[in-house]
Order: C-alpha cells, then sequence, then structure tokens
C-alpha cells in the first residue's frame, strides 16, 4: 500500500491535522472548513440539508433501495445477486461524500458511526487486486472491463472524493485505504504499455488529481492525464460507441485538446472540462487551457439557458445543435449545472476572469437550487423553463444522481465565496460569512454582512492582526450596470474594473471597513434570435436571480397570455407563506396584477402551470425597484 502524506489545505477543505500538497492554480479556493456562513438566504439552506436532504439520502440508500444491500452481499454478509442500476455503487458514495463534508462543519457522532459502518461493507466488497464494484462482483464476476460505458471507473472516482471528503472531516484513513487501493489497482492496469481505457462516464480524471493533492503520489496525476489522452484515437468500446449516438456521445470524438465545440451527454461533459482544467494547472498543457475556452463560449453563447441550466436534449441527456433551447421539453439536468459550478470554478482559478464565476452563479442561484425543494427533500432531476403544472420534484428516482450529487454539493458552497494567493484575495461570492485569511504570514480575519440575493448590500469588514498590504479584489456581477463602493465611509472613486473585478489595494488595518451597493433593478432578458421558441418573448431577471409566473399567484389570468412591455413598471415585495424572506416582483398585464417568483422556488405550493418566457410587446420602458 503506497504511503502517504498528510495534507494542510486543499480544495475542499481539511483537518486540522493534515499537510498539504500545493496546487499550480494561479490562485486557490478558501475551503468551506475555513468559512463560517451566517446568512438569511444559505443558513436555511445548509439546516434543511444538514435534517432532511441528507436523512432522505441515508433513508433512500440503507432502507427504501438494495443499495447498500449490494455492498454487503458483495462483503458475504448477504446473500443475493446486485439489486439496481449498474451504476447505483456512486449514489452510496456520493451521499457519503455529502454526510462527510457535513461533518466538518457540524460534527454528528451518528453520521460519523454510520459512514463507519458503511465502509467496513466497501472495504470486504473490495477485492484482494483492488477492484471494486459490486455490479461486476456479484452478477458478472469474469466481465470486468468489457464494456467502458458501465461506468467502473465513474464509480471509483466517487468512492474516491467520498474517501478524501471522509478522511478531511475525521481524520481516519479507512475509507482512504480502500480508495488507494483501488487507484493502485488502476495505475497497475491501465496506462502506456497496459490497457487502452476511455472511461464512458467522466469522474475518475478529476477523482484521481484530488487524491494527488491528498496522498502527494504523481501516478494518480500522470494516469488522469493518460486517461484524457486516450480520447479521440478509437479506443472506445462497448455499449454507447454501439449506439446510434456514437463517440461523441461521451467526448471521445476528438483528442481533448481539439475539442472546439459542445456535444453528447452534458454531465459527462462537464465532468470533463473540470478534469481537463484540474490536469493542465498542474501539468501546464495550454493545448488544454485553449480548448476551454473554445467549449466555453459554445456552452454559454449558443447552448445555455437563461436560468444556467445546460443540455436541452431527453433523449441523450445533452446538446443537439446551437440554439435548440426549448423551454417546457428542458431537459436541464440538475447534476448538469452542479458540473457548470465546478467547471466554471476550474476556469476562474485558471484565469482570475470574474466572466466564469458570473455562469457560475447564474447556475447556482437558478440551475442548481431549483433541484431541491425548499424543504430540502424533494428533488428535480429534470428542470423545465415552462410546466403545465404536471412536472414535481419527486422523493427519488431509480437513477439518483441528483439527490445524491445535491446532498454534497450544498454543504461545499462555503468553498466558493473566496479565492486567495500571497498577495490577493477575491470575494467571488456575496453571502454572509467569517473567514481567517493568512496573507504574508498575518492572520486577517474577513466578515461579510449581506441579504444578496435580494438586495446589493454588501459590507465586508477586515481586521488583520497587524497591518498588513494585499489587493482586495470585490466581484462585480455581470449583470450590474452600476454600483457604489466606499472605504471607512469614503466614497471609492473607480476609474475602472479590470476582469471583473474592482480592485482595492492598500496597507489594511483593524478596522477597515468596505462598503459595495450593486444596482439591483428588474430586467428584461432578450434571448437571441436564433432561439425559435422565444421570439418576442422576454425572461424576468434582477440580479443573479431568474423569476417566473406560477399559476397559483396569477389565479384570474391564463400565463399563457400574459404579456409585458418595457411600459410594466415592477416592483419588489416580500413574499409571504412559503416564500417568506423571498423578494417577489409585481406588475400589471392590462387589468390584471401579475406577481413573478423567483425560478428556483417554483413547485414548492399548489400545482399548477409554471412559465419563464413572457410574452413580450416593444414598447417603451420604465422601472421602479
Amino acid at each position: 500500500m503506497k504511503k502517504y502524506i498528510l495534507l494542510i489545505f486543499q480544495i475542499f477543505g481539511i483537518t486540522s491535522a493534515s499537510l498539504v500538497v500545493a496546487q499550480s492554480y494561479q490562485v486557490q479556493p478558501i475551503p468551506f472548513n475555513q468559512v463560517s456562513i451566517d446568512d438569511d438566504f444559505w443558513s436555511p439552506r445548509l439546516k434543511s440539508h444538514s435534517l432532511n436532504t441528507l436523512q432522505t439520502c441515508i433513508h433512500q440508500t440503507r432502507d427504501s433501495t438494495e443499495r447498500i444491500n449490494n455492498f454487503k452481499k458483495a462483503a458475504g454478509l448477504l446473500e443475493g445477486q446486485h439489486q439496481g442500476i449498474y451504476f447505483d455503487d456512486s449514489d452510496v458514495y456520493k451521499a457519503m461524500e455529502g454526510i462527510a463534508y457535513s461533518l466538518i462543519n457540524n460534527p454528528n457522532p451518528e453520521y460519523e458511526k454510520l459512514l463507519d459502518d458503511w465502509i467496513s461493507y466497501i472495504a470486504k466488497s473490495q477485492q484482494a487486486d483492488g477492484y471494486l464494484n459490486t455490479f461486476y462482483t456479484l452478477n458478472h464476476p469474469d466481465e470486468r472491463w468489457t464494456d467502458m460505458e458501465k461506468h467502473e471507473m465513474y464509480c471509483g472516482g466517487h468512492m474516491i472524493e467520498a474517501a478524501i471528503a471522509h478522511y478531511q472531516a475525521t481524520g481516519k484513513k479507512s475509507f482512504l485505504d480502500v480508495a488507494i487501493k483501488f487507484a493502485d489497482y488502476l495505475d497497475n492496469t491501465f496506462g502506456p504499455g497496459k490497457r487502452h481505457w476511455v472511461a464512458g462516464h467522466e469522474e475518475i480524471e478529476l477523482a484521481l488529481v484530488k487524491l494527488y493533492h491528498t496522498t502527494g503520489s504523481k501516478e494518480y496525476l500522470n494516469l488522469a492525464h493518460w486517461l484524457l489522452e486516450e480520447r479521440g484515437h478509437g479506443h472506445g468500446k462497448g455499449g454507447i460507441w454501439e449506439s446510434e449516438w456514437g463517440p461523441a456521445y461521451c467526448q471521445d470524438d476528438v483528442p481533448v485538446s481539439e475539442i472546439a465545440d459542445i456535444k453528447g451527454h452534458a454531465v459527462r461533459a462537464m465532468y470533463l472540462f473540470t478534469g481537463m482544467a484540474d490536469v493542465a494547472s498542474e501539468m501546464n498543457i495550454p493545448e488544454y487551457v485553449d480548448a476551454l475556452k473554445r467549449v466555453w463560449e459554445d456552452v454559454t453563447q449558443r447552448n445555455m439557458y437563461v436560468t444556467g441550466g445546460i443540455g436541452s436534449s431527453r433523449s441523450n441527456e445533452g446538446f443537439t445543435e446551437d440554439y435548440d433551447l426549448p423551454n417546457k421539453t428542458a431537459y436541464c439536468e440538475t447534476c448538469a449545472s452542479i458540473g457548470m459550478v465546478f467547471w466554471n470554478n476550474r476556469m476562474n482559478l485558471l484565469s482570475k476572469d470574474a466572466k466564469y464565476v458570473d455562469i457560475l452563479e447564474r447556475s447556482l442561484y437558478n440551475g442548481v437550487l431549483s433541484g431541491v425543494n425548499l424543504e430540502g427533500n424533494l428533488f428535480f432531476y429534470v428542470n423545465p423553463l415552462e410546466s403545465d403544472g404536471d412536472h414535481h420534484r419527486q422523493r427519488w428516482f431509480g437513477c439518483a444522481c441528483c439527490p445524491s450529487n445535491i446532498s454534497r454539493f450544498v454543504p461545499s458552497i462555503g468553498s466558493y465565496i473566496y479565492l486567495k494567493n500571497d498577495n490577493e484575495v477575491f470575494v467571488n461570492l456575496y453571502i454572509g460569512n467569517e473567514v481567517n485569511v493568512e496573507l504574508a504570514k498575518t492572520n486577517v480575519h474577513l466578515t461579510q454582512k449581506t441579504n444578496y440575493p435580494w438586495d446589493g448590500e454588501i459590507a465586508i469588514s477586515i481586521d488583520p492582526e497587524t497591518s498588513v498590504p494585499f489587493n482586495l479584489k470585490l466581484r462585480i456581477p455581470g449583470w450590474c450596470k452600476s454600483f457604489r463602493a466606499s472605504l471607512n465611509g469614503k466614497t471609492i472613486e473607480v476609474s475602472s474594473v479590470e476582469d471583473g473585478y474592482l480592485s482595492i489595494e492598500r496597507n489594511w488595518a483593524q478596522g477597515d471597513k468596505i462598503t459595495l451597493s450593486l444596482d439591483m433593478p428588474v430586467e428584461l432578458i432578450k434571448a437571441d434570435d436564433r432561439v425559435a421558441e422565444n421570439k418576442n418573448k422576454r425572461a424576468i431577471q434582477r440580479g443573479p436571480l431568474v423569476y417566473c409566473v406560477e399559476q397559483i399567484d396569477n389565479a384570474t389570468t391564463n400565463i399563457d397570455e400574459i404579456t409585458i412591455s418595457r411600459n410594466n413598471i415592477f416592483t419588489v415585495n416580500q413574499g409571504g407563506g412559503k416564500l417568506n424572506n423571498m423578494k417577489v416582483l409585481t406588475t400589471t398585464d392590462k387589468t390584471n396584477k401579475l406577481t413573478f417568483i423567483p425560478y428556483f422556488a417554483w413547485d414548492n405550493r399548489e400545482p399548477g402551470k409554471m412559465e419563464v418566457w413572457i410574452n413580450y410587446k416593444n414598447q417603451s420602458s420604465l422601472y421602479t425597484n
């Protein structure tokens, strides 16, 4: 077994006893275990995650499906064959990752004991050579690695991520040992001069880079790079490659450095691009970065919904042709929006350009949060932009990748707020929190207070132990057309915003305070004329939030017939009931009062029609805030 180096820092947060292998991105995230969130928007979501989302995932994984029992069977503790879908192991791992992340900031002996039990089943399921997959172990022991579509490496990648999270949360090596043994098995089986392999569903690539950071063993990074380089050379074999979709479905039609436009399955693509960015940052591969920039333009300019959702087609859970963005049949898988956060976070790390955070934020507040109800126990797999009232969140799915992905994503939200390097601190997201940052061997305490995303008022206190110079870079969101900033009560004269950031460079002292006011008017968003379904329509946006109409708020109006114009005056009001503490928008359509609610909050009350894109008649403009 490999000897591994303990860490002091890792992208998703670690225990105080750990040691670090530095990453090569231009800047580093401040991990969420160092960020204490106290925020009227996010704190209730973190609470519902801990109380309800995790409990739902645990119940469905352990009690209502065979997912945990599959491991018990493979461990010899129960009799029987594998039940369920061949990639169900991954849902267990993602739920475990979410539980582990919750332990980092919210210790819970019951959750820790549950993880210990599950890890014991997984460890006993692992074969002597390191192989681990209950579907093959139980049902097809002689058919390992015969079909590249069957998610063997995908499941293994999620296992590695969960094991790292568990180690970060508890300091225990029990799960990490399993992950290392599996990764060593992969490294002994695949690579130059060994077996070819193209993972039909990407995930292993980014997981191996995380394992490299956790252990310091460069063979894991090299294997991730080799797996990326296997694509586009005709090595792919199995169900996908023999289907009507062909190799493009899993991004195997061209070498990754030649990717120019988006194709195939949306979640696969997001995980591929995330892995490419991680490897490119470590191994200095400019061809990867160039490819990622090209495909990013294609995704965001021609293949992304106003909600930040991607993947318009149900048939392939992904992309068809440019500007094919239907509303009622939009697929917009929740996992794909989570993938957009992962990928755009990496692009920001590579470039220090806030345009990537603009997309991250759009996907986060609209495409991701719509995937879970306000109580945290019902989930969307598919997130359409129009509904006849028959599309509802469910407690679970046969293919349960989205609930388990939500379970691991939400508690990590603190990792996306700040970035830092030796002399810069970037504030990317505006969320109430406190954090300690070390700059020039000086501890700097930052406190952020805000009611974002409901208004654009942000107050940041900077309290270093001793006076210290650094550049504080405040993101000015792309949706914001005007803003004001002050330092210690004095207006900051802004000459320019570079790469989406307002830079304030000075020798910071205790008691320094920054206030930032982002104007947040209601805006009518026009789609590209080539999006056929949205001609003569507009979407409503305020700040980072996309709004929609629901029938429950507009009972006297057929929402299909609602028409707005540039003459409409929108007012911002306090929501009530389940929308308490939210801002809703009201205006009139002829003689009827219209109410618009945040898109992420739809389908939390009575069933009814919903629309994001509203009929539009071009007239003069007037808005009030």
